[in-house]
């Protein structure tokens, strides 16, 4: 079996080779081996796509149920000061003096 390359900008499964390139049918990227080799270092994006850092204020674009609490983060609360977790699609924030960790699809900048 050959040793074909994950898709480096989604990730996909499904590459194929192709005279020259690797194509990827999910997002319709091509690449050659030596771009597959380099590693697409992971940032965290809000729900728009923005790059999030230490320190960015956001809001929140829906209202979010708090697991083990009966506490509704609702929709248009303003975040300050957040901080990015090792898990890109994280960031850690404190919202009435309780510290949460939030799911960045659900942020805006």
């Amino acid at each position: 079996m050959t040793d074909i390359p994950k898709c480096p900008k989604c990730s996909g499964e499904y590459t194929y080779f192709d005279g020259m390139l690797y194509v990827c049918p999910d997002c319709a990227h091509e690449f050659s081996a030596d771009d597959a080799v380099e590693e697409v270092a992971d940032v965290a994006k809000d729900s728009n796509g923005a790059e999030l850092f230490d320190g960015d204020a956001v809001t929140v674009i829906k209202d979010l149920k708090v697991k083990g609490s009966s506490m509704v983060i609702k929709r248009g609360t303003k975040v300050k000061s957040i901080r990015l977790t090792e898990n890109p699609e994280e960031v850690d924030c404190k919202i009435d003096g309780s510290s949460i960790v939030l799911k960045t699809c659900f942020l805006k900048k």
